[in-house]
């Protein structure tokens, strides 16, 4: 299986892509391939897609995890590798430079008191 996400990709090259795989949305791609004819469609690629299409390919791949990504240009999307697992970064900008770990949501410990609750009433059906 290949997928193809780009951000914006030449004419003829999109053309092209139409020929082996379904767009479910615009600049999404997505087929069934076998990996002999994978491979041949990530080289048109690597030849063909300027750095500012931004193309990100999903590839499977029979080793451990399954999967393996590779980018041309910016993607708008970061990749990070832990211990061979690579992964996307959906919102890279969440994160500051500063901060390893997500931030914490913000709570609330104050309790309220019965007073202070909104109580709903219902009233009972009639039959």
């Amino acid at each position: 299986m290949l997928i193809v996400i780009a951000n914006d990709l030449p004419p003829a090259v999109r053309g092209r892509m139409k020929l082996w795989f379904v767009e479910p949305r615009p600049n999404v791609f997505v087929s069934g391939l076998k990996d002999s004819v994978a491979k041949k469609v990530i080289d048109y690629l690597y030849r063909h897609c300027p750095p500012n299409s931004g193309v990100m390919i999903f590839r499977r791949i029979n080793q451990p995890p399954g999967y393996e990504i590779q980018g041309i240009g910016d993607t708008r999307r970061s990749m990070i590798d832990i211990s061979g697992l690579q992964l996307v970064l959906e919102k890279d900008d969440f994160y500051s430079a500063n901060q390893t770990e997500a931030p914490l949501p913000e709570t609330n410990n104050a309790v309220q008191t019965p007073s202070e609750a909104s109580v709903t009433t219902h009233k009972k059906p009639p039959f």
